[in-house]
């Protein structure tokens, strides 16, 4: 679509300064062209999938909703994980829920039961304890604590009275912040592994 602001015979630049075409040197022209062009094309791909994934999540739901019908089950067929197989077992359609998870102020109330409990446990010698916590508590690249590295100290078999109430406080400042949706699609080679189809552009 023209843009009816730039005066005919001019391009805006990077700068968005109004340049004459007579200006522009014809590699530049080109560039330009092909950028443009090469990203409209992108852009119909990326709808073209966008819609793709839109029926594919309403055909699964249609189809997990159908199938509880048949044994006189109501339900919603749009949460939940689902796995299913093609009728020679070649292929197979995922989709999978996953929730995004954070932790609120009350982290900080378990952190210091932790560490309290390290304190006196490290003249106990018990490093492999340590040495777990700190990593749990890590932030990482992005300067995020690992929620399941943090999850997976509610796993100990820990007795003590401060690391139960700690544990306890971990799981109160559990927030779900959102839910992403994923749809994948995998055929089955010829050692009988399932190999993802690959739709992201890098992977093909």
């Amino acid at each position: 679509m023209t843009d009816t602001t730039i005066p005919h015979g001019h391009r805006k630049d990077a700068q968005g300064r109004l340049v004459p075409e007579s200006q522009i040197k014809p590699i530049d022209k080109a560039r330009d062209e092909l950028v443009k062009e090469l990203f409209n094309k992108a852009q119909a791909v990326h709808d073209a999938i966008k819609a793709f994934k839109r029926a594919a999540f309403n055909d699964i739901a249609a189809f997990v909703e159908l199938s509880a019908e048949e044994y006189g089950v109501a339900r919603g067929g749009h949460k939940g994980n689902v796995s299913l197989l093609s009728f020679d077992g070649e292929l197979k359609v995922l989709r999978a829920m996953a929730d995004s998870i954070q932790f609120d102020e009350r982290l900080h109330a378990a952190k210091e039961l932790i560490d309290e409990c390290i304190k006196e446990w490290t003249t106990d010698a018990r490093p492999e304890v340590a040495t777990l916590v700190q990593d749990a508590f890590r932030s990482d690249q992005a300067g995020k604590i690992r929620t399941g590295n943090v999850l997976a100290l509610r796993r100990l078999d820990i007795k003590d009275e401060r690391w139960l109430q700690a544990m306890e406080a971990i799981g109160d400042a559990v927030q779900v912040v959102g839910s992403k949706s994923y749809v994948r699609f995998y055929h089955r080679d010829r050692n009988g592994q399932y190999r993802p189809l690959a739709l992201n552009i890098a992977e093909v």
